[in-house]
């Protein structure tokens, strides 16, 4: 016969049951989304290569494109989470969206040469930009997204000076050191966000080397195509 306590004990493990089945189906929406973005990723690699920087116009299109199916996947994490709360299980999607704000900055960047403000990365990903609107995009991951767009321009740097784009650097280091201003300004507590940006730095001191170097060879104002 069972006792009070175990009779408890089971109604707890029925919640255990329960909480857990809500996590595997935010897993498998999350690794949809991530399988996506790998897809973009895969895309967006060819800017490395020699061939690629004249395809940057149709890698962009095909990345949008792409994108499409990533917003569709948060369209359904938004509403499986709708009547959930919010902060209880936004560690399954943090890390993904951190990736996907970093991928939209950069296909946002390639077609523009500009900075994708938190509302253009909401709006692609189909999600809120705030914490009263509903499912949102957290600040802190925007942020660590962008510096990992950072990170992503000083190799793009480097490899458009093997492909003999000698031009681009220079408007990647201008671009990065206005980013790098901008982060100036902010009070960092997190402690991953604030170790994130003091990798900063570094990356910076790649694409000034970069620049150096065009300077000092001059070729700063001879761009290849």
């Amino acid at each position: 016969m069972a006792s009070p306590i175990t009779d408890i004990f089971a109604a707890y493990q029925n919640h255990l049951d329960i909480d857990q089945e809500i996590r595997d189906e935010i897993r498998e929406i999350v690794k949809s989304i991530d399988m996506k973005l790998r897809e973009v990723s895969t895309v967006l690699q060819i800017i490395h290569k020699e061939e690629g920087l004249a395809q940057i116009p149709t890698t962009v299109e095909k990345s949008k494109t792409l994108l499409v199916d990533v917003k569709d996947g948060y369209e359904k994490l938004a509403s499986k989470i709708q009547t959930l709360s919010y902060h209880r299980f936004n560690d399954q999607w943090k890390f993904v969206s951190q990736k996907a704000t970093f991928i939209v900055a950069l296909v946002h960047y390639l077609e523009t040469g500009a900075l994708a403000t938190l509302e253009k990365v909401t709006e692609t990903l189909g999600i809120k930009s705030s914490q009263v609107e509903g499912f949102h995009l957290e600040l802190d991951d925007y942020l660590i997204g962008v510096l990992q767009l950072v990170s992503e321009l000083s190799r793009f740097a480097i490899n458009s000076v093997i492909c003999g784009d000698y031009e681009r650097p220079l408007h990647i280091s201008n671009f990065v050191s206005e980013l790098s201003a901008g982060f100036s300004v902010l009070t960092m507590k997190n402690d991953y966000l604030r170790k994130r940006y003091d990798a900063l730095k570094y990356d910076i001191k790649k694409i000034e080397e970069v620049v150096y170097d065009l300077s000092i060879r001059g070729l700063k104002n001879n761009p290849q195509q």
